[in-house]
């Protein structure tokens, strides 16, 4: 996804993911977020790109996957802190971006699934322009298209059942 360079208007390390989501709604910017977890086990991870309009998020691209739109949000479902750039953007320059379908993201979606704010969900939502297309899909189809958190669950879920196996002695009692 080829973002034009905008304005460089805060470089922070927030412990909240809200923190930008407010900042962008609040300026009513134009532009687009860097939104990058810091990790100590991986500092190189990469981060999410989340453009605005008017201050409502539109487009989320997850820069270390290539996946777009409600999958992208998935890279950012681990708690803070994480480092945020906020660029501001001239009207129009984000359009060619803002026209591909894979990428946009429900108004409110970046604020409920990645910062847990259901307050800043519906305030975004009634910042969004009554003409907006969300996405196209519902809480639902959005936590089925986003894959690595459905095969971070599967993961976790096979660890917990060997876990318990093992601890009930299940193994000794199933031959092979």
């Amino acid at each position: 996804m080829n973002v034009p360079t905008g304005e460089l208007l805060r470089s922070r390390v927030v412990a909240d993911a809200r923190v930008p989501l407010e900042a962008a709604l609040d300026r009513r910017l134009t532009g687009y977020a860097v939104v990058s977890p810091t990790d100590a086990l991986d500092p190189e991870r990469e981060g999410v790109v989340l453009t605005f309009e008017a201050g409502v998020p539109v487009v989320a691209y997850h820069v270390g996957s290539d996946r777009g739109g409600p999958a992208a949000l998935g890279a950012l479902a681990t708690p803070g802190p994480y480092r945020v750039e906020l660029y501001a953007s001239a009207v129009g320059d984000l359009d060619p971006v803002h026209e591909v379908d894979e990428l946009r993201v429900a108004p409110g979606s970046p604020a409920e699934r990645v910062a847990g704010a259901p307050a800043l969900a519906d305030r975004t939502r009634r910042a969004a322009p009554a003409d907006r297309d969300a996405s196209g899909q519902g809480p639902v189809e959005a936590f089925l298209a986003d894959e690595e958190r459905i095969e971070a669950i599967r993961e976790e879920a096979r660890a917990e059942a060997e876990r318990r196996a093992e601890e009930w002695g299940f193994d000794d009692a199933v031959e092979d």
